[in-house]
This record gives structure tokens, C-alpha cells and sequence, in this order.
């Protein structure tokens, strides 16, 4: 595996848990799923349907998405929308994703 193949594998490993966050910070506002991966991608959180689409259920499973399907246009649309327990949860994890760069950014001005 050259060095490339390297650092695009980490920063695909880095990048995994970062979607979760995401999703529950632009979830605040109902969003059907190709829309927020165009808001996902627009904004440098690059996902493909392929991990946003089973992520958007597995999330929904544990209580953090609610979600309701919109049957007034010609096709349907499923838009999701963070629970009041995936607020809780995004809260502290946002909290838990300051404290990491702040931890990351003194360890790397000290390297």
C-alpha cells in the first residue's frame, strides 16, 4: 500500500464518526436524504448514499431520527429529523468533538 493509499484510509477513519455529528446538527430542520447528502458534500463532509442512507436508519433505530414520509409531491419523499433524545445526545456530542480538537491542537503545536 504506497503512502496515499495510507492517508486517504485514516482520513476515511477519521472522517467515519464525523457523519453521525453531522447528520444530527443538520437534522435539526427536517431534510429528506438526498438533500442532506448534497448538504453533507456541499460542506466538505463528503458521504456517499451508499453509507448515508443505512446510516439514516441504523440512527433512527436507536431514537435519535424520527422521520415521516411527504406524499404531497409526485414522489415520495422520507425527510428525517433529529429526536429530542438525538438533541440530547448531539449537545454532548458536540461538546465531546470541542474537546477532542482542542486536545488534538495543543498536541499538535507541541509535535
Amino acid at each position: 500500500m504506497t503512502s496515499e493509499e495510507l492517508i486517504l484510509t485514516q482520513a476515511q477513519e477519521l472522517r467515519r464518526g464525523t457523519v453521525v455529528l453531522a447528520c444530527l446538527v443538520l437534522l435539526e430542520e427536517p431534510q429528506y436524504g438526498y438533500a442532506l447528502l448534497e448538504t453533507l458534500n456541499d460542506a466538505g463532509v463528503t458521504v456517499d448514499g451508499n453509507t448515508l442512507y443505512p446510516l439514516l436508519r441504523r440512527l433512527e433505530k436507536q431514537g435519535l431520527l424520527t422521520s415521516e414520509w411527504n406524499t404531497d409531491e409526485s414522489r415520495p419523499r422520507k425527510f428525517y429529523r433529529v429526536s429530542p433524545e438525538g438533541s440530547q445526545v448531539r449537545a454532548r456530542l458536540v461538546r465531546e468533538w470541542r474537546d477532542l480538537v482542542t486536545s488534538i491542537s495543543r498536541l499538535t503545536k507541541e509535535a
